[in-house]
């Protein structure tokens, strides 16, 4: 397995991780399963990495943390909740 297909397959991992602590810490009624979750949490890593980038936190080229990424996706989930509306029960 070459380091592209491990890192790729690590930061899918993380993503799915990220994406389903998001959802827990915001629960309701939120689009999809696991694979939307992955992408939720892989999404909240890049929001937060260019946030973070965008108030010095990191650097160019430097990724963000597990927490980062859960950040952004509790982000990402909200102004998904915003937009579309929360239909939660």
């Amino acid at each position: 397995m070459s380091p592209f297909q491990k890192g790729f397959i690590v930061t899918m991992l993380i993503g799915f991780l990220a994406g389903a602590l998001a959802k827990l810490v915001m629960p309701g009624k939120d689009p999809g399963g696991c694979i939307i979750t992955m992408l939720i949490g892989v999404a909240g890593a890049w929001i937060a990495t260019l946030l973070g980038q965008a108030v010095n936190w990191y650097k160019v080229g430097e990724p963000t943390g597990f927490i980062g990424a859960t950040v952004g996706a509790i982000l990402l989930l909200a102004v998904y909740r915003m937009v579309v509306g929360n239909k939660a029960p």
